[in-house]
């Protein structure tokens, strides 16, 4: 009785019957995950991902999940996917459009309808032997706090299925990364060891700035700049002009009139100092961050690191520039107008550089990095 209370709340029994729905494989379940995800960022209705494994030894894991998913069927609905999403070793249920009220207050009920239907269709038993998380996208989706860290769970393109000639480019990157910022350090030892001097003697504080940035997934680092700022100042400042630039408001001060685009920093920021002025118009108090590069942090090129407040108000297709890619010193809107591009733009330059990188287009941005630098367009 209880199994038919499941199956009249998501469809009738005739459909079902008609139904007969057939696993995923783990290309397509990852493939459809993908879409939804897509799907998601346009409709901004919140999906969950759940995903079973299983404790079975002896060879037999594959087979306890595939009973697991023959136990689900009747549960879910017409519109949810069913299917592997690691072959043999994770079995996956998305399921669609759920609604926001779902995910803040239900997800748990949720969870536990399905463990019911499991106990149900395999007895209590072999039920204990899979354990079951839950994947909410978007990741902070009726939460009262931001959580930072983005589930990686809902990017197994990205985490798992990379092609071998893209994971060997990857090498090369990293190695790339590795050699260029090790000999720049080295080679531009007199020039920090100046400007360290020239910070010192120009304004009280420390010399570096380590500013707490987000990575990829969100994972969070202290990102390395010369410091540029008077000492304790308030970063109230920035963090309404962030709200303003995000949204698309064209207000740069209090004082400057609206210009036709808005820029991506502060042209007149009062607590910048005059060193720091110029080491931000020449981009030189970046240069501390091939630290960050050496212990891969960042990368040479990527995608800019943002701020955790910044990240709090990204709507949720502008997540995916810090999901996508390890952040870099420079990258392809940097070199495209960099602080002078409206933020949006600037948002799809990062995810067109997501969709067709390559090594030559690295190399490409790294040359056109020093033009970018000493012509000083759109810096500020």
């Amino acid at each position: 009785m209880a199994q038919k209370g499941q199956e009249k709340k998501f469809f009738s029994e005739d459909r079902q019957a008609a139904r007969q729905p057939s696993m995923l494989n783990e290309g397509s379940f990852q493939d459809m995950l993908t879409l939804e995800r897509r799907r998601a960022e346009r409709s901004r209705k919140p999906f969950v991902l759940m995903l079973l494994s299983s404790d079975v030894l002896n060879g037999s894991t594959g087979k306890a999940l595939f009973e697991a998913s023959q136990a689900l069927i009747p549960a879910i609905r017409e519109t949810d996917l069913i299917g592997w999403y690691q072959m043999g070793d994770v079995l996956g249920i998305i399921f669609t459009e759920v609604g926001s009220d779902v995910l803040a207050v239900n997800v748990k009920a949720l969870r536990d309808k399905m463990i019911a239907a499991l106990q149900e269709g395999l007895g209590e038993r072999k039920a204990a032997n899979l354990t079951v998380s839950v994947h909410m996208f978007p990741e902070n989706w009726g939460k009262p706090e931001h959580n930072e860290a983005a589930d990686a769970k809902l990017y197994p393109d990205i985490e798992e299925r990379v092609p071998a000639r893209k994971r060997i480019s990857q090498r090369v990157k990293r190695a790339l990364d590795i050699v260029v910022s090790a000999v720049l350090l080295f080679l531009l030892l007199p020039l920090l060891g100046l400007i360290s001097i020239l910070i010192k003697l120009t304004s009280k504080g420390p010399v570096l700035f380590a500013q707490k940035r987000l990575g990829q997934f969100g994972a969070p680092f202290h990102c390395l700049k010369f410091r540029t700022m008077y000492l304790d100042c308030d970063s109230k400042i920035h963090k309404e002009f962030i709200e303003q630039f995000i949204a698309g408001i064209g207000k740069t001060d209090s004082v400057e009139k609206v210009p036709a685009a808005p820029v991506y920093k502060i042209t007149n920021d009062p607590r910048v100092t005059p060193v720091g002025r110029f080491l931000r118009k020449t981009s030189l108090d970046e240069l501390p961050q091939f630290w960050n590069v050496l212990r891969s942090d960042m990368s040479l090129v990527g995608p800019r690191p943002p701020l955790p407040y910044e990240f709090k108000i990204y709507d949720i297709w502008h997540r995916r520039r810090v999901v996508e890619l390890k952040p870099g010193i420079t990258g392809l809107w940097q070199v495209s107008g960099r602080s002078r591009t409206r933020f949006d733009d600037m948002v799809r330059l990062d995810l067109r550089y997501a969709q067709t990188w390559s090594l030559w287009l690295d190399i490409k941005i790294l040359l056109a990095t020093p033009w970018a630098v000493f012509s000083g367009s759109g810096a500020y």
